[in-house]
């Protein structure tokens, strides 16, 4: 089966992998332009090994590499796996796009680690005893890197660099004004805004607009609420996550107790509670947020401030039923923006899945197609920091504990 989906007005659902009703209009591929592909054939069930020498199942005309693993870095050596996490570069300035900086999500003494695109070279060059789970990563349009704690009372952090070397942390600053939440995701905005999320089942959306761009140590965070929910249904609930859809409002949270405690902040206004919300990320004036209980991305439009469900299993893309073999979509993670502005996103899950969105070409809300890009062979292993840089041809993805041993790292997946 070849995994590339849509919808139209006239179809009907989607169930255990099968486009049901008629007048189904065929799908245009999700992704375009320099990452143009022909989606894979399925999630590799039957043939799923820790003896690889490139994990990832992939497009004809597409090539994998490694980029640094820990035969290259081990940073917790004795048998402790890197968890190498999330990725970005150095979006802008010096030797824009030549150094990739990680994230390493273990449960004490976490890193921040480089590895230099143009020679191979991979260091440490942040760690901290006290840092706990280090998970999301982001370049800032200031110049700085943010990163922070998928932990109960996790913070954010940004990395101030050396002008003359990107690879050098001068100073490391604890941004509380941001939040202290479980965090995962990040993205940081032109303007200075940014975007955040808690990493819970019953966790919030949240932004942070400074007073002065690019100084995250004064400023406003706010949670989004649904408007069109009474407040007992903003609560989370397995059940009823479908019903969280419709107008919004971002509603301005007590500062004094954020910085102490953001969900209680959050739930002293009533803000909306969703199912694990994993990821951000803003595409044009969208934003979309991975929530990973209840297999969908949502859309949040922020211009005209209504939230719908992007990509959702059993609406535009199969459920995923892996004991019989069916490829589907099962705890979106990470998301990344495709060089042609395709939506990119990764499962959290065994064995996990690269899919690419189309655009809304109906002015719906929802993706019109959905394609499965790779999938990974390992079967331990999971997907993570899905990235692109500055090489519109090359996505970075990292291989998270491995069944294989020494394998967790950063690989690049590149058209020909």
């Amino acid at each position: 089966m070849r995994n590339r989906f849509a919808t139209s007005a006239a179809a009907g659902v989607i169930s255990a992998g099968v486009l049901v009703g008629v007048g189904l209009a065929p799908a245009a591929y999700a992704a375009g332009g320099p990452m143009g592909f022909d989606p894979i054939d399925g999630t590799p069930y039957g043939s799923a090994t820790a003896d690889w020498t490139e994990p990832f199942v992939i497009p004809a005309g597409f090539t994998q590499s490694l980029v640094a693993d820990e035969t290259t870095l081990d940073i917790y050596p004795g048998g402790v796996d890197d968890l190498t996490d999330m990725n970005t570069v150095n979006e802008t300035g010096r030797h824009a796009g030549r150094y990739l900086y990680r994230t390493h999500e273990v449960g004490a003494n976490g890193s921040l680690s480089v590895v230099d695109l143009k020679t191979g070279d991979a260091k440490v060059i942040a760690q901290d005893a006290d840092w706990n789970r280090l998970d999301g990563i982001r370049w800032t349009p200031w110049g700085t890197i943010l990163f922070a704690e998928e932990t109960t009372g996790g913070r954010v952090f940004e990395a101030i660099l050396d002008p003359s070397d990107p690879t050098v942390v001068l100073e490391v600053i604890e941004r509380t004004e941001v939040g202290v939440m479980r965090h995962e995701g990040i993205e940081a905005l032109a303007d200075g805004t940014v975007f955040v999320i808690d990493e819970l089942n019953g966790g919030s959306i949240y932004k942070f607009e400074p007073t002065t761009r690019g100084d995250l140590s004064d400023g406003q965070l706010y949670a989004l609420k649904l408007t069109g929910l009474a407040d007992d249904a903003q609560v989370w609930n397995q059940s009823t996550f479908n019903d969280k859809v419709g107008a919004f409002d971002w509603v301005a949270l007590d500062m004094d107790a954020v910085v102490a405690d953001t969900d209680a902040a959050a739930d002293d206004v009533g803000a909306t509670e969703f199912g694990r919300p994993e990821d951000v990320e803003v595409i044009g004036s969208t934003l979309y947020v991975a929530n990973t209980s209840e297999d969908r991305v949502i859309a949040i439009d922020l211009n005209t401030q209504v939230l719908t469900s992007f990509v959702q299993a059993g609406l535009n893309v199969p459920v995923e039923n892996a004991a019989a073999g069916v490829t589907g979509f099962n705890n979106p993670d990470n998301l990344a923006q495709g060089p042609d502005g395709s939506l990119w996103m990764v499962e959290d899950n065994y064995l996990s899945d690269v899919w690419v969105a189309g655009r809304d070409a109906g002015n719906d809300g929802t993706a019109d197609a959905v394609e499965q890009f790779a999938s990974i062979k390992d079967t331990g292993a999971e997907i993570s920091g899905i990235y692109f840089g500055k090489d519109p041809k090359t996505l970075f993805l990292n291989v998270q504990h491995p069944t294989k041993a020494l394998a967790d790292g950063t690989w690049a997946i590149t058209r020909r």
